[in-house]
């Protein structure tokens, strides 16, 4: 097996793990998973709490028929809602409810703990995460949305 494909496979197993530990930690205290987490923090960071939902497929990378199903189960537990554009009909908002803004802080929270408990000391130093970071960015991963004064951050 070629070094490239040993990492791409070990990087893919520590993704599927790292998700594992967000979805069970959100899921277990606030009923959402890391990708329903995912949506909440990017409207959460937009300007107003909402985003054109074709913007926040592509921030999140799916295609707009994946940001449609995942916005579904959100918008039936009322952390999420449709709003339509008053000057064009053919754009649809997805935005953050009074509810949704506050499972988001909450969320935010434990996914803050289960970050630091995932890279805590000594196992992983400062200079150890600033390194990982520059790798991933090579690699095209990106950090999180600017918040936009919505608290979220």
């Amino acid at each position: 097996m070629s070094d490239a494909l040993d990492v791409s496979l070990r990087l893919v197993k520590a993704q599927t793990a790292l998700v594992r530990r967000f979805d069970s930690r959100l899921g277990s205290l606030f009923g959402v998973s890391l990708a329903d987490f995912l949506v909440l923090l990017h409207l959460g960071r937009a300007e107003g709490g909402r985003m054109r939902r074709v913007d926040l497929a592509g921030a999140l990378g799916l295609t707009a028929s994946g940001v449609t199903r995942g916005l579904a189960p959100l918008e039936r537990i009322g952390l999420v809602e449709r709003e339509a554009d008053a000057r064009d009909a053919r754009v649809a908002y997805a935005a953050l409810t009074d509810a949704g803004r506050e499972r988001l802080a909450d969320a935010l929270k434990a996914a803050e703990q289960v970050a630091a408990d995932v890279f805590a000391a000594p196992e992983w130093t400062t200079a150890d995460l600033a390194a990982l970071t520059a790798l991933l960015t090579r690699l095209g991963g990106t950090g999180l949305p600017e918040d936009h004064g919505t608290g979220a951050a």
